[in-house]
């Protein structure tokens, strides 16, 4: 099956459930292997933001994503509605942190990507097919996924009284999600509402986009769009959650009494193998997972995610704009006034630290080194540090250019390489160091 994407961009407005913020949100077509990728226009910078599991931060009623300082809250709406639509690529910019809730379902996003028109691309879809079973439990709630040709899920929703218990099972494909899926609304327990808004939660909630459940009672602007409304919304979520694992999914999934956090434990399990796959993979065929390859003359942010084993806040390479060869490199870091170390170092003086710095150099002759063991994802260590100068301040606004060479390569798996970092042209620290990586069984 093709990848698909949007034939243009298409817009609606709203006010996020949780910060009650008003928000425009855009989709806007991407290029083939793009995937999803969230854009905060509101920020400096407009920093994108890749939806991974390994990018969760919060899972209080929602799922927040988070990369560096930008932030995006209650992605599972718009990441159910692309996955269950079949959309790969596309480019969500974002006026605030937080999709519009608009009607508390799926439908007003699904209308949206009909509006801009899904047209197929020329590369082929890449699925990810589980082998074996996987399951993650919490409390009263569980979760299992279990090899299945296509995706299917069988959900049971109920609530600590079991006045509200659901079960629904069914195959997703475009056209069920739609008809079967997409209109169900989000819902609560009224007696849930004071706690929400006691931890900041649903500032912008209202009947007009939530259900709410009064012991045997609905509470709703218009009646129940399906009478297991409920159940029907928490496959919705699981979708949207499970989408989080970067690439569809081939598996039966079976809940009981799913929710936010038991979701994203098993789209963390589920990524955990799907990673570990793609280590035993390139180790076997001596080469990293596609599109990495000989050629490779530039890393984006996604690229660079899935060579470095490092995440928020120890992620110093925003990008590699230039290869030179095996033995070389240059690559920038943004750094801007909401790097969290600025808050103690200093306040009012505010200095990039210089072992960050050495930390942004180490990264980048890391890349090079796993570039030489044909991009397989190999862990790469600092092992020394020699002839270090710090020679001007780095501070926000800046942008570091990191330059790497390799002088010494030794066996394929240590190298002594030097590095700078450059702010305006002019050389802001440099060393030289020592980089090693370590295959799984090397060592102590």
């Amino acid at each position: 099956m093709k990848q698909r994407t949007l034939s243009r961009p298409v817009s609606i407005k709203g006010n996020a459930l949780h910060t009650g913020e008003a928000v425009t949100l855009v989709l806007k077509p991407a290029p083939a292997n793009h995937g999803v990728v969230f854009k905060r226009v509101d920020l400096t910078g407009a920093p994108e933001i890749l939806p991974r599991v390994d990018h969760v931060t919060d899972l209080v009623r929602a799922t927040t994503i988070q990369s560096g300082h930008a932030k995006i809250h209650t992605v599972e709406h718009v990441l159910s509605a692309l996955s269950g639509c079949g959309i790969d690529n596309v480019l969500v910019e974002m006026t605030a942190s937080e999709p519009p809730i608009l009607d508390g379902s799926a439908r007003p996003f699904v209308n949206l990507i009909i509006e801009g028109e899904p047209v197929e691309q020329d590369k082929e879809r890449e699925y990810y097919v589980l082998d074996a079973p996987v399951s993650v439990s919490r409390g009263n709630s569980s979760i299992i996924a279990i090899p299945h040709d296509g995706l299917k899920i069988s959900c049971t929703s109920a609530d600590d009284r079991g006045i509200h218990t659901q079960h629904l099972s069914l195959s997703i494909d475009p056209e069920t999600y739609v008809s079967q899926l997409a209109p169900a609304r989000t819902f609560t327990i009224y007696e849930d509402i004071e706690e929400l808004l006691k931890l900041g939660k649903i500032r912008g909630g209202s009947l007009d986009c939530a259900v709410v459940i009064k012991g045997d009672k609905i509470i709703s602007k218009e009646p129940l769009r399906f009478k297991d409304e409920f159940v029907r919304h928490k496959i919705l979520d699981i979708i949207g959650d499970i989408s989080l694992l970067g690439m569809p999914l081939k598996a039966h999934i079976v809940a009981t009494r799913p929710g936010h956090a038991i979701n994203a434990e098993l789209t963390k399990a589920l990524f955990e193998r799907l990673q570990e796959g793609r280590r035993g993979g390139a180790r076997k065929k001596g080469a990293a997972k596609q599109p990495l390859g000989d050629g490779v003359e530039t890393l984006d942010i996604r690229s660079i995610l899935d060579i470095l084993p490092h995440r928020y806040p120890f992620v110093m390479i925003d990008r590699v704009v230039e290869m030179k060869g095996d033995d070389e490199l240059v690559a920038i870091k943004n750094v801007t006034f909401n790097e969290p170390y600025f808050n103690g170092h200093f306040p009012g003086n505010p200095v990039m630290p210089g072992v960050l710095q050495l930390e942004a150099m180490a990264q980048a002759a890391g890349i090079l080194i796993i570039k030489r063991n044909k991009w397989v994802p190999l862990p790469a260590f600092f092992m020394s540090a020699d002839k270090v100068k710090f020679r001007r301040p780095v501070r926000p606004g800046d942008q570091v250019r990191i330059h790497a060479k390799l002088t010494k390569v030794r066996g394929g798996k240590i190298a002594a390489a030097e590095v700078t970092c450059s702010v305006d042209g002019q050389v802001a620290s440099s060393a030289e160091l020592v980089i090693a990586v370590l295959e799984d069984g090397d060592g102590a």
